[in-house]
């Protein structure tokens, strides 16, 4: 039997994330800074979406407050 427990995290919804809208000038998402836990982060460059690591996500939610456009939300699955 396979197993999966509940989990919470954050998750970026790509439609609504534009880190051009976020911060003009330099592109960088303001959302990432405000993760303490260092679970978002913007991989690709200035100008380009991040990413969470969603096994690490503390369900702090300080990323889902940061974000000015609302594309991070909190996603749950498992049984």
């Amino acid at each position: 039997m396979n197993m999966q427990s509940k989990k919470t995290f954050a998750s970026i919804d790509y439609e609504k994330c534009h880190p051009d809208q976020c911060n003009p000038d330099k592109g960088l998402c303001l959302a990432a800074p405000a993760c303490d836990h260092k679970v978002i982060k913007t991989l690709d460059g200035p100008f380009e979406s991040p990413v969470v690591f969603q096994d690490m996500c503390m369900g702090c939610w300080d990323c889902i407050e940061a974000c000015p456009l609302d594309a991070i939300f909190v996603k749950h699955v498992g049984s």
